[in-house]
């Protein structure tokens, strides 16, 4: 299953992931549940508009949200098993003190998905610590999962 990735693949996938308007909209809309598209603003305001509006296009292009009728944006199986990974990252980044012993949720994930990154090119991640290769074999899985991610072209996102 360790299928490895070129190294555009893996860099654009890790850009992608590691977007933080995107990790932010992902993880408001698994904790809150459906935004309406029109309160993203006052929901995420430490984002623009335009960071928003490329976040979500990002994240609808992708497959990992949809707008639901009456609802909202809303995660899809593959937005709700980012979610997942995402929240994974974080609690390794938090045991690890990764960046830092107090930071942002999206921080860790930049962080986490920056370690992960080159082991994504090879079959195996020699020397790594048990509970970060076992988070690149959950990224990969998803990865494979999800192919659209790594190897189909998209929004570009706003950091």
């Amino acid at each position: 299953m360790s299928t490895p990735f070129t190294s555009a693949e893996a860099q654009r996938a890790v850009e992608l992931l590691a977007s933080r308007p995107l990790v932010r909209l992902v993880a408001e809309i698994d904790d809150n549940g459906a935004i309406s598209p029109r309160r993203l603003v006052g929901t995420l305001p430490d984002l623009s508009r335009h960071q928003l509006r490329s976040a979500s296009d990002t994240a609808r292009g992708h497959g990992l949200i949809r707008i639901a009728p009456g609802t909202g944006l809303e995660l899809t199986e593959a937005g709700r098993e980012l979610a997942d990974l995402y929240d994974a990252m974080a609690r390794w980044a938090r045991r690890h003190a990764v960046p830092a012993p107090v930071c942002e949720f999206s921080s860790r994930i930049r962080c986490v998905l920056g370690l992960l990154a080159p082991s994504l090119t090879t079959e195996r991640a020699d020397g790594a610590e048990a509970g970060l290769a076992r988070l690149r074999t959950l990224l990969i899985q998803w990865l494979a999962d999800n192919p659209q991610v790594a190897r189909m072209s998209g929004p570009e996102l706003v950091a």
